[in-house]
């Protein structure tokens, strides 16, 4: 949407406000200053409480459109989005950024008709075996967060950003995955199958590939739950020109005792407990066919392997990505039971 359509300022009539916000798909008009700052927005509902409180179709907006309107920043999440669209019935919502200047506006119902091409990956075919005695007979992505199993529920997260086609990664008890989920169907999905015979890695799984990707793919694993917008994902790597993009997230860890400092034997200083910061790999990736002519097929090959060998042909292969939204990943029992204090589905 190209916000100059929608532009308006204090001393626009209300005839150009009604023949503007008639005219497009959002349903209101921004007013903006003679410098482009934003002052508000103008809707058919301001319009009709004017014209009923005896305003004239010629008279300025100035006194009736809504200075100080609800906004949201760059940063807003679909989800939290969402959430406030439900809790205010409001559909359309002004962007600005962090000097308070309009963007865009972002309308609800272009994010619920959103759809991608995309296909995502889902790697569903590990041993669990950091969660036995919970996996003897339940493969870990059907182990259950709230209602569902974990794998449900990163499915319908990803249809909810308008994402339909998956591929499954599956190996350990297989069957009770390809079961539940079957062509995906009765989860308004498009669900396929690799099928691994012997455990080939995160990236080794992807060399039994069938499909002619034409678009960038997303990999992730199955275990993992957040918030993360996949489009906005999607953006950043296709805006690095990157091979491959690398979800990060930071982890902190603190150390329980004094740290010393020496110089040439002598102390010189002492840091009590101090906390150290890592960035570390977040199991989510964004990939480019390209990446595929890399792999030796049906042989094992994880994703650290598979990041230095393209970052050892260009430093410009591989993108990072860092995941500030709520992440989290149920491999250990402590995350496993968090989960389920988070989830109520």
């Amino acid at each position: 949407m190209d916000i100059k359509r929608l532009k308006l300022s204090e001393d626009s009539s209300i005839k150009e406000a009604l023949e503007l916000i008639g005219s497009e798909r959002v349903r209101l008009g921004v007013v903006l200053s003679k410098d482009d700052k934003f002052l508000g927005i103008i809707s058919d509902s301001n319009i009709r409480k004017a014209l009923v409180n005896g305003f004239k179709i010629d008279d300025s907006i100035k006194e009736i459109y809504t200075k100080n309107p609800l906004t949201i920043s760059l940063k807003t999440s679909k989800k939290k989005l969402l959430e406030l669209s439900a809790k205010t019935d409001i559909y359309d919502f002004p962007v600005l950024d962090d000097e308070g200047r309009l963007v865009e506006i972002r309308s609800i119902a272009s994010i619920l008709n959103q759809k991608h091409k995309n296909k995502v990956i889902l790697m569903a075919g590990g041993l669990g075996t950091r969660l036995a005695p919970l996996t003897k007979n339940t493969p870990k992505p059907m182990l259950k967060v709230g209602k569902k199993p974990i794998l449900e529920t990163i499915i319908n997260r990803f249809l909810n950003q308008g994402f339909e086609d998956f591929i499954l990664c599956v190996n350990y008890k297989r069957k009770l995955i390809e079961d539940y989920f079957k062509d995906g169907k009765d989860f308004s999905a498009n669900i396929s199958y690799i099928r691994e015979r012997k455990k080939l890695g995160t990236a080794g799984a992807l060399s039994l590939l069938k499909q002619d990707f034409k678009d960038s793919f997303i990999v992730m694993n199955a275990d993992i739950l957040t918030d993360l917008d996949f489009s906005e994902l999607l953006k950043a790597h296709k805006k690095s020109k990157a091979l491959m993009s690398v979800c990060l997230r930071e982890f902190s860890q603190q150390i329980p005792y004094g740290v010393i400092e020496l110089n040439k034997g002598f102390v010189s200083d002492i840091k009590e407990k101090p906390e150290q910061k890592f960035l570390v790999s977040a199991g989510i990736y964004v990939l480019e066919k390209e990446v595929l002519s890399f792999l030796d097929k049906n042989e094992y090959l994880d994703m650290p392997s598979l990041i230095q060998k393209l970052v050892s042909l260009d430093s410009k292969n591989v993108f990072s990505y860092l995941v500030n939204e709520y992440w989290i990943d149920i491999g250990r029992l402590s995350e496993y039971k968090k989960a389920n204090e988070d989830f109520v589905l």
